[in-house]
């Protein structure tokens, strides 16, 4: 009897230890890595500046998907399921301690080549969306930046790769390849810039941009060199399976 409640009364301890230890490493504060530019970091002229800018292609996106919607009956489950792997591409964080934030691939070249550049813009900001509100990646405030950033220039930049690297009778790999690693770096160089032009202050924007941006590197290049490779893989299987997606949404240039 002595020894069950001995035994009973070490348990006790052993929970209430494990109990007091996960609370304090619960309660002590932690640096957060955050995707996206956050909430708040932005001021609110640049907000309002970068919102302006991503506007005009979101709405230009939401015509063309009603365009195109009215001549293929299954074009918007296509635009669903594109949007779904950015959302779930772009949630893979690695975190960059020097900059405060995390990498990520972003999945909007291979979205451009599947769907269109414009079309990307708008899966993108829906995933950015619905990141920042649920997911805590960006921020409301900031979306028109990462909008700008990811949807923008991240689209337009790997589906121009793609269309110039086709047009110029390139093997289909290299192109797939370029898109994605470009369409990553626009990404995090167009990101950069909207960082250091609203941070900078009296100092020089060329040398806040430059710091932001090599911090990006270290992270950045081989995961656009993953993106490259994931682009590459991902249209060998739709040129196996549906290759007319690919002459329809680039233009002929497959």
């Amino acid at each position: 009897m002595i020894m069950h409640r001995r035994k009973k009364s070490a348990r006790i301890r052993r929970a209430a230890t494990v109990a007091a230890t996960a609370g304090t490493l619960i309660a002590l504060p932690a640096q957060a890595f955050a995707m996206h530019i956050s909430e708040g970091i932005l001021p609110a002229s640049w907000a309002v500046l970068w919102y302006a800018v991503a506007i005009p292609f979101v709405a230009l996106g939401l015509r063309e998907l009603q365009r195109r919607s009215e001549e293929l009956l299954y074009f918007k489950p296509l635009v669903g399921l594109v949007g779904a792997a950015v959302f779930i591409i772009s949630c893979m964080p690695i975190p960059v301690p020097t900059a405060g934030t995390c990498s990520h691939p972003c999945g909007t070249g291979l979205a451009a080549i599947l769907i269109g550049p414009g079309l990307t813009v708008v899966v993108a900001s829906i995933a950015l969306t619905l990141q920042a509100l649920f997911l805590a990646h960006g921020g409301l405030t900031t979306l028109g930046a990462n909008i700008v950033s990811m949807g923008v220039a991240g689209a337009y930049v790997g589906y121009g790769a793609y269309w110039i690297i086709r047009r110029l009778g390139l093997p289909w790999v290299m192109a797939a390849f370029l898109a994605g690693l470009l369409s990553d770096w626009a990404t995090y160089a167009m990101t950069s810039v909207s960082l250091a032009a609203a941070l900078h202050g009296g100092g020089s924007f060329s040398a806040m941009f430059s710091l932001i941006l090599i911090a990006f590197v270290p992270t950045q290049l081989p995961l656009g060199i993953f993106e490259g490779i994931l682009c590459v893989g991902a249209l060998k299987f739709v040129r196996s399976r549906k290759p007319e997606l690919l002459r329809m949404a680039a233009g002929g240039a497959a």
